[in-house]
C-alpha cells in the first residue's frame, strides 16, 4: 500500500468560501467544512482505491515557516512537519500545498520569500528518512492559485493579491532546485470570488480528479 500525506492549510482541510464578516460573528470551521468524501483528499482516496492510503493533514491558517502572532505558533507548518512525517511513516509521497496564509499582511513577506520558505519544507521532507526503507518521501510541490476577488477577508491580505500572482514562477524554480515534482494549481482551478481564498465545491472536485492522474504517474 502506498501512503500519501497531504500537508496543507484550510484548502486541504476542506474549508469552503467564507461569506460573512468574521469580525462581526465568530467563525466555526466545522460549519464551513465539506464532508470528508467531498474534499479533494477524499476524492483522491476514492479514485485511487484500496492500494493507497491518503492522509489528510490540513490546518486552517497554516503557514510555511512562520509563527502566527495572532492565531498561534502552532500554525507554523515547519514545526509540525517532521513529527507528522514520523507519525505516519513510511510515507511514499507528500502533496505539499502551502503559501496562501503567508500572503497575509501580518507577515510582510514577498512571493520570492514564500517560495524559499516552501523550499525549506521540501528540503526537510527530502532529508527526513521517513519514506519506505528509511529513504526519503517523494514530494509534489503544489503552488496555490492566485487570490481571487477580496471581500470579507480583504483586510487580512492588503498586498496579497499582487504577491499571489508571482508565486507560480518562484515555486516552479524551487521545485527544479530541489528536484521534486511540481503542480501549478491555477492551471486546474480558481479561488472563489466569495472570499478570494478558498475553493468552491466544483473546483475542489476538479482538483481531486486531476491529482489522481498526477499521483499515479509519480508513484
Amino acid at each position: 500500500m502506498k501512503t500519501i500525506l497531504c500537508y496543507g492549510d484550510s484548502n486541504t482541510h476542506g474549508t469552503l468560501p467564507i461569506d460573512f464578516d468574521m469580525m462581526e460573528n465568530p467563525f466555526t470551521s466545522s460549519d464551513y467544512r465539506l464532508p470528508k468524501e467531498k474534499r479533494w483528499t477524499g476524492i483522491l482516496q476514492r479514485e485511487l482505491g484500496a492500494g493507497y492510503y491518503v492522509i489528510e493533514e490540513g490546518l486552517n491558517g497554516r503557514t510555511t515557516v512562520w509563527d502566527d502572532p495572532i492565531e498561534g505558533v502552532h500554525k507554523n507548518g515547519l514545526k509540525y512537519l517532521v513529527p507528522c512525517l514520523e507519525s505516519h511513516a513510511p510515507v511514499d509521497l507528500v502533496l505539499l500545498m502551502l503559501g496562501t496564509n503567508d500572503l497575509k499582511t501580518r507577515f510582510s513577506v514577498s512571493a520570492f520569500d514564500i517560495a524559499l520558505s516552501a523550499g525549506v519544507l521540501v528540503n526537510t521532507i527530502h532529508q527526513s528518512g521517513f519514506g519506505p526503507g528509511g529513504k526519503n518521501p517523494k514530494v509534489l510541490l503544489m503552488c496555490p492559485p492566485p487570490l481571487g476577488k477580496m471581500s470579507y477577508l480583504a483586510g487580512l491580505f492588503t498586498e496579497g493579491v499582487k504577491n499571489s500572482l508571482e508565486l507560480s514562477k518562484y515555486y516552479r524554480k524551487i521545485a527544479k532546485l530541489y528536484g521534486c515534482d511540481f503542480m501549478d494549481v491555477a492551471e486546474i482551478i480558481n479561488t472563489s470570488d466569495i472570499d478570494g481564498i478558498h475553493y468552491g465545491e466544483k473546483e475542489i472536485e476538479k482538483l481531486g480528479m486531476e491529482l489522481v492522474k498526477i499521483v499515479k504517474k509519480i508513484l
